[in-house]
């Protein structure tokens, strides 16, 4: 196994992890950017009011996105199983 071929697949599993964290983080992040606002404009500095909403927001969207990143799990660790027997030699 040499050092680029390892190189690799430290970059698929990165791409990977990427792919998959990305929209949900976006996702709770733009959540954290609207109530910070609200929270600016009102004056209202309550913590839940920051928590429950990004919780919610995070829950829905793994309901929502979950086929679909089952899939790229799988098509990832697929390949990574396919792919043993190059990278034994």
């Amino acid at each position: 196994m040499s050092q680029d071929l390892i190189i690799q697949i430290f970059r698929d599993f990165m791409k990977t992890i990427l792919l998959l964290a990305g929209p949900v983080l976006i996702a709770s992040m733009m959540v954290g950017l609207l109530i910070s606002i609200f929270q600016a404009a009102t004056q209202i500095h309550e913590m839940t009011l920051v928590f429950v909403p990004k919780i919610l927001v995070i829950m829905a969207c793994l309901l929502i996105l979950s086929p679909w990143m089952m899939n790229v799990m799988v098509t990832y660790t697929v390949t990574l199983f396919t792919n043993i027997p190059v990278y034994v030699r």
